[in-house]
């Protein structure tokens, strides 16, 4: 038998678990037609030689619903191993929706996940009301894979208006027609529901999320469309009330925990991280977590590969000194301008002798946040870290930009502004919010081995003018199974997390594994040379709005139903991937 192409002399970690070892991988028809050696002839040969062959990688947490609508490549996870993707996480997403609502889900998107309201306005191609229309509507070719579940922030205002955005309780009939909209949704190949129960999350004027208030009798009425299907699952971000107390952190489990048990079986995934501000509160999570998986009430951990920050930078959406006088009388010049305007030494002696002004309700996406950091940037500054061309997303304290003003005798307030000024005012600096508690990836590590954890949070499509996490699967490869002085996993493990765990939970079953019969979604990677580079800030969204991307090397193929979709760490334009539906 001659096969389309055989992926020949490579090191096969199978997405099983099972121990590296020695095979070829043979495609046809896009899919694995035989594994193993002495396969014999193939139309084309891709050279594995000192590199490992892995199942696509599939990230179940990211924000591509409007991207996908203009954006076949999908960047930047298609650059990162990334086959496949799941979008509309955290309850917020583009449908279903009424025509006049665009522009209210438009300031949903961009308030919550830092996406321009500009880019989005002028890029997502509107064509549907329905979910399953909208489904319709972006399957298109594309570099990888997506799917979709349907956010339950759209969902509430296409039913109920004026009223989501009041956040008024649903009524029976409200509920009623919610959950007949998503029974729909799901039977078209929607992958699950998500809800967002955060007050972290707001629309871009500040106003809390539609469904951030949906009651327990709405969350398991919605979760009674699941009912008699093979497929589906429910994500939730909650803060769990982490300033209140214990009873409040119950409460609102309970309600989580009630919303599962009537999905009749169907999994949730809850966001996991660590607070400053409830730094055992994970633990408590997952003590919960493991008690519902004993009373046979399915629930699993979505957990981040590193700390949970933003980049910081002149260019990006927050940077240290937005709310100082003497830095936003030069804000609006371009940025040549600004960084020599912020080098005079006597406006240099003004911004650092000054007071942040608040920000909030300037339209920045994290208002609340900004103002809290800008009000103690002595402690931001023991977070606040250079990445280095080989970024560290591990930092000790001693490499802070606080440890680096006491070596210099000078404030830490002037160190940043030094820090911020280099690269021509292109620098970024690295300030980890989450997972970083004790200056180290411990409890990190603690997550990610937990039997309920599933990788994700990588936010791709998302937070773009303050975040990179779409880097996440090739730092799991690096960091985690490679490069850390302690606590690494086995190689087989990390790929079995991206891949096989992964795919499995959200149903998408024909992948995930090197397999005969599996879809030949695959990754060629030179680990022993794989690295990242530092993020960079590109303006190639619509309307020129501008993004951080994150650069790989050592991903010498990625391949999509058998095609290479990148070579060299490059895409090579071939679009094979498309939405993919629960099988």
């Amino acid at each position: 038998m001659t096969f389309d192409l055989l992926v020949r002399n490579g090191t096969l970690v199978d997405g099983s678990g099972a121990p590296p070892r020695r095979a070829d991988v043979a495609i046809s028809g896009g899919r694995i037609a035989a594994v193993g050696l002495g396969l014999g002839d193939a139309t084309a040969e891709l050279d594995a030689t000192d590199a490992i062959v892995t199942p696509g990688f599939v990230d179940i947490h990211t924000h591509y619903d409007g991207q996908v609508s203009w954006d076949a490549a999908l960047l930047p996870s298609s650059a990162h191993g990334v086959t496949t993707c799941v979008m509309g996480s955290c309850g917020v997403g583009f449908a279903p929706v009424h025509p006049e609502d665009h522009a209210a889900l438009i300031e949903l998107m961009e308030g919550v996940e830092d996406i321009p309201g500009s880019a989005l306005a002028e890029g997502i191609r509107w064509g549907w009301a329905s979910f399953s229309e909208y489904m319709r509507a972006i399957d298109w070719p594309h570099a990888i894979d997506f799917a979709a579940t349907v956010p339950h922030d759209a969902l509430r205002m296409f039913v109920m208006r004026e009223r989501a955005a009041a956040n008024e309780p649903a009524t029976d009939a409200d509920i009623a027609a919610m959950r007949a909209h998503l029974r729909e949704a799901l039977e078209a190949g929607a992958l699950g529901f998500s809800t967002g129960r955060t007050d972290n999350h707001r629309t871009s004027r500040g106003a809390f999320t539609p469904a951030s208030e949906a009651t327990q009798a709405e969350l398991c009425g919605l979760a009674g469309a699941f009912e008699g299907l093979e497929h589906g699952v429910l994500q939730a971000v909650s803060d769990f009330d982490m300033m209140t107390t214990d009873a409040r952190f119950d409460d609102e489990f309970d309600v989580l925990e009630k919303m599962t048990e009537a999905a009749h079986g169907h999994p949730l995934s809850i966001s996991l991280s660590q607070r400053d501000m409830s730094p055992d509160q994970w633990r408590k999570i997952l003590a919960r977590v493991e008690r519902a998986n004993a009373r046979q009430v399915p629930m699993r951990v979505q957990v981040g590969a590193r700390g949970i920050g933003v980049l910081v930078g002149y260019e990006t959406t927050f940077h240290p000194f937005m709310g100082f006088p003497g830095y936003k009388e030069v804000a609006h010049l371009p940025l040549t301008e600004r960084v020599a305007a912020l080098r005079s030494p006597e406006r240099k002696r003004r911004v650092l002798s000054e007071k942040s002004e608040p920000v909030a309700g300037d339209g920045t996406a994290i208002p609340a946040l900004v103002d809290k950091l800008l009000g103690a940037l002595d402690f931001v500054s023991m977070r606040l870290f250079r990445l280095g061309e080989d970024p560290d997303y591990e930092p000790s304290m001693d490499s802070s930009i606080c440890a680096e003003a006491q070596r210099r005798g000078v404030s830490p307030l002037e160190a940043i502004y030094d820090a911020l000024l280099e690269q021509d005012g292109h620098a970024l600096l690295y300030f980890p919010i989450f997972n970083y508690t004790e200056f180290n990836l411990d409890n990190v590590r603690t997550m990610l081995d937990h039997p309920a954890a599933l990788p994700g949070l990588s936010d791709g499509g998302a937070h773009v003018g303050t975040v990179c996490d779409a880097s996440f699967s090739t730092y799991m490869l690096t960091h985690w199974a490679r490069d850390r002085a302690r606590g690494r996993f086995p190689l087989e493990r990390i790929v079995k997390m991206m891949t096989h765990d992964t795919a499995s939970f959200v149903g998408l079953n024909d992948r995930g594994l090197v397999e005969v019969g599996r879809r030949a979604d695959l990754n060629v990677i030179e680990h022993s040379k794989l690295r990242l580079s530092p993020p960079r800030l590109v303006h190639d969204l619509p309307g020129g709005g501008r993004r951080l991307l994150q650069d790989a090397h050592g991903y010498r193929a990625t391949l999509v139903n058998g095609i290479a979709i990148a070579a060299h760490d490059r895409l090579t334009g071939a679009l094979p991937g498309r939405l993919a539906r629960p099988c």
